[in-house]
């Protein structure tokens, strides 16, 4: 397969908050209740786990307004704090051979963090009313909570 040929889609956000602030936005699970879903839909807190270690899994369902859940769960592949994480993307129960692979690295610009986000597996692009929109709606989640 050519590169040309991957589904894969980037974010890219500077962030007025420290790396270590944005590391722990997400690798403690208090923090990434608050923040990872789009907006008009919630993510309880005791529905979120994160073993943030090479091998180590995760889990959280993202629940609407009208009662429809999302779990969504993973397994880190890289973690370098607090420079990069790197973990498979999928529901529960899928094979994660072919689950989508998250990359974030986060560069110190002393009190500002830029963000690099890709998501490799999935197509995204913006206006698309689903994964890029989902995931660029939660970072203005997390803007606003640094706020």
């Amino acid at each position: 397969m050519l590169e040309t040929d991957r589904k894969s889609f980037t974010i890219t956000r500077v962030f007025d908050a420290p790396r270590a602030v944005i590391w722990r936005a997400w690798t403690d699970p208090d923090e990434a209740a608050a923040w990872w879903h789009p907006r008009g839909v919630v993510t309880p807190r005791e529905s979120v786990e994160l073993d943030v270690r090479p091998g180590g899994s995760y889990r959280y369902t993202m629940v609407a307004p009208d009662g429809s859940t999302y779990p969504t769960g993973g397994v880190y592949r890289e973690v370098v704090e607090p420079e990069r994480l790197s973990f498979t993307w999928t529901d529960p129960g899928d094979t994660e051979g072919d689950a989508p692979l998250i990359t974030v690295t986060f560069d110190d610009l002393g009190e500002q963090t830029r963000m690099t986000f890709r998501l490799d597996g999935y197509d995204g692009q913006p206006g698309d009313d689903n994964v890029y929109d989902g995931w660029d709606q939660a970072f203005d989640i997390l803007v606003e909570r640094l706020g």
